[in-house]
């Protein structure tokens, strides 16, 4: 699971972003700085859990649609809906729900298998 194409992509692409926002400073289109993190979170959370949920219960295991969708509501809970109520560095934006519901969709439809 964790050699899927799709994420080693979104561990490649989330590192660089990383080295861009803290190092690099470059200039990215709004639509980018803003979302890509988002979308890219869900998908790399999911694989991690499911490579660990297939080392328990086999290669031929794959996470249920449910949990899938826990997962997207757990997280858009707690980084759009409860944390800015804590932190005057966390920020309620819906778009971002969209954003993990994207990444949510992506890990449901393309990277969510069985290992052969």
């Amino acid at each position: 699971m964790l050699r899927h194409p799709l994420f080693l992509g979104s561990a490649l692409l989330y590192g660089g972003y990383q080295l861009n926002k803290h190092w690099l400073h470059l200039a990215l289109p709004a639509g980018l700085a803003s979302y890509l993190n988002d979308v890219l979170f869900l998908p790399l959370m999911l694989s991690l859990a499911l490579a660990a949920h297939q080392t328990v219960y086999g290669r031929g295991a794959t996470l249920p649609g449910t949990w899938v969708l826990a997962a997207w509501a757990g997280v858009a809970l707690w980084f759009e809906g409860l944390l800015p109520l804590w932190s005057a560095q966390a920020v309620a934006d819906p778009a971002d729900v969209l954003a993990y519901a994207a990444g949510a969709l992506i890990f449901q439809l393309w990277m969510n298998k069985r290992v052969r």
